[in-house]
């Protein structure tokens, strides 16, 4: 039987495996939702019908952090396509792979366009922000032009593909059932390349004969599902780790290995150290660029760096030793030549200093934290909200100065349990990562502690979570504003606010009209409480937790995240010659 091709799209995703296809319908859409409904669901495929793209494409991307599967969403032409860019993007930024399908105007009629109705170039409108675009021009390339998208979404460093099908592809007769449609591993590598063996060799002697070895690890990590060989690695070279932002819960934050990342004791450590491995990381802004002072001097720190991707060698700091090869096989390797070097070392004595840093730079937001205030200083909610989970439970973090509190006190414990839009900061990911969280990994408990203005943003996936009877707990740190430009406008502008507040929401109320159960927190003694009420519910929950606007305004950290993101930007005299 000839099949359609919206059907043999939907045939090809099967024979991956695919469990969700996160989206919004659409007229362009209806063979694909058909075959969904007629075979797909039969075979445990679902669609998820979001209220938005955005989110969609927050679900796909959330879905494929946590599963390590690839994520799927789709949009249909014009305003369904334009409205997953915001979605896409921080899968983007972060290496995330995710397959984005967009149907499109018919073939007669779209590239170049003829003033159509709802055209767009998706094709390249996406490009900038995907790994590898293509526009499905006939049927019969579904197959290859599918797989020829996964491989590349999984090849590599990881991220985003798009496939731009046009509707009478869609709808028309493609080819026979089956034809060309091949299992995962009659297409693709099925495991990564190792790295060269001499230069593991050189690296392994480099680690093991080093005063203060560190490893640093990147994301690259968690998309290799290598944090039980970094793990071995370190304890076996008594070594430090750092991870970055994005690679939090590589290895569990209260190791005695491990130090916060960013924070002062790992500044301190990475520059102390004498050889740096650094594992999946390109050394972004918040690693400070792999540069002094949060790092050694690069002619004298000796760095050795393994990557996947030839272009994130060297990519801010030179190295010493560039080996190209997956993370998790590469590191498996290298302990074992370790291993022939000689015995388990212990960590170097200058680690309790570190610790001793450590220590001292907590223990100033610990006891903000047994603030009793009202309104509530947001460091009280973070640390009861930590407290209150599992460590194996799945955190979802989403705003701007909510981040910067819950980066101070909120542990993270296991791999893949921790949900930012890391590299690109994207407000409105964190309800629908919360979602395709949770739909990934079920048993988990899932949260979200997030800013009321980056809640404002997805907020009506409430309603999806209730239809879809997926059951996670937002926790919303409302301080009325959007509370880190404000910060910065009182910081730049001696307090002149423009464009940062909003009127009083009542989120719970909201979450009650969406099928949640609502709470509204204004003293801090009813947070645990709460809590618990919330987790023994049978439907989702959400706290409205009013905070302190004052004290929200003013992180410590928001200074240095300001010179870090306006490097360049003479910030003190814009402040100073303005009054």
């Amino acid at each position: 039987m000839a099949l359609s091709g919206g059907e043999l799209l939907v045939k090809c995703l099967l024979k991956e495996k695919v469990r969700y296809i996160f989206g919004v319908p659409g007229a362009q859409l209806i063979p694909i939702l058909d075959a969904i409904k007629r075979f797909g669901e039969k075979e445990g495929m679902r669609f998820v019908n979001c209220r938005h793209e955005q989110a969609a494409a927050s679900m796909a991307d959330a879905y494929a952090r946590v599963s390590g599967e690839i994520g799927v969403c789709m949009g249909t032409v014009g305003p369904g396509g334009a409205d997953l860019v915001p979605g896409v993007y921080p899968a983007y930024a972060d290496g995330v792979p995710m397959l984005v399908i967009t149907a499109q105007n018919q073939t007669w009629k779209s590239y170049p366009d003829r003033g159509s109705m709802q055209a767009l170039d998706q094709y390249h409108l996406l490009k900038p922000i995907t790994k590898w675009s293509a526009v499905v021009y006939h049927g019969r390339r579904i197959p290859e032009l599918l797989q020829r998208a996964i491989r590349v979404a999984l090849s590599g460093r990881q991220g985003p593909v798009h496939l731009d099908i046009p509707s009478d592809v869609i709808f028309n007769d493609a080819q026979d059932e089956d034809a060309g449609i091949y299992p995962p591993e009659r297409y693709r590598a099925m495991k990564n390349p190792v790295g060269d063996l001499e230069l593991v060799k050189k690296a392994a002697k480099m680690l093991y004969n080093a005063e203060i070895p560190l490893i640093h690890a990147g994301s690259g990590v968690l998309r290799a599902k290598a944090w039980k060989e970094l793990r071995e690695l370190a304890e076996y070279l008594g070594a430090i780790v750092t991870t970055s932002m994005a690679a939090r819960g590589a290895m569990p934050e209260d190791h005695p290995l491990v130090l916060i990342p960013s924070s002062p004791s790992a500044i301190s450590a990475q520059n102390s150290a004498d050889v740096v491995l650094v594992v999946g990381s390109k050394l972004g802004d918040t690693d400070f660029w792999g540069k002094a002072p949060g790092w050694g001097d690069a002619d004298v720190q000796k760095t050795i760096q393994i990557d996947i991707e030839a272009e994130m060698i060297a990519l801010n700091r030179p190295v010493d030793l560039a080996i190209l090869g997956d993370a998790k096989e590469t590191m498996r390797l290298l302990l074992e030549e370790i291993k022939k070097l000689g015995e388990r070392r212990e960590p170097n004595e200058k680690l309790k200093e570190f610790r001793r840093i450590q220590e001292e730079w907590l223990a100033e937001f610990l006891k903000q934290a047994e603030s009793k205030d009202v309104p509530i200083h947001p460091l009280r909610v973070i640390k009861e909200v930590r407290d209150f989970y599992p460590r194996d439970a799945i955190a979802c973090i989403d705003g701007g100065n909510t981040a910067v509190w819950a980066y101070y006190l909120h542990r993270i414990y296991e791999p893949n349990t921790f949900l930012w839009a890391a590299d690109s900061g994207h407000l409105g990911t964190g309800l629908p990562y919360a979602i395709g969280a949770k739909l990934a990994n079920p048993d988990k408990p899932v949260y979200l502690i997030t800013g009321d203005g980056a809640f404002g943003c997805t907020m009506q996936e409430m309603e999806t979570a209730s239809r879809e009877n997926v059951k996670v707990t937002a926790i919303v740190m409302n301080d009325g504003a959007w509370g880190m430009i404000k910060g910065a406008q009182k910081a730049i502008c001696s307090g002149r606010y423009i464009g940062v507040d909003f009127s009083d929401v009542r989120y719970d109320r909201v979450a009650e009209a969406m099928g949640w159960l609502g709470i509204r927190v204004e003293d801090p003694e009813d947070i645990a409480y709460s809590l618990e009420k919330a987790e023994s519910a049978e439907k989702p929950a959400l706290l409205d937790v009013k905070i302190s606007q004052e004290a929200n305004l003013s992180p410590p950290d928001l200074i240095t995240l300001g010179i870090l993101w306006l490097e360049g930007c003479d910030l003190q005299r814009y402040a100073g010659d303005r009054s």
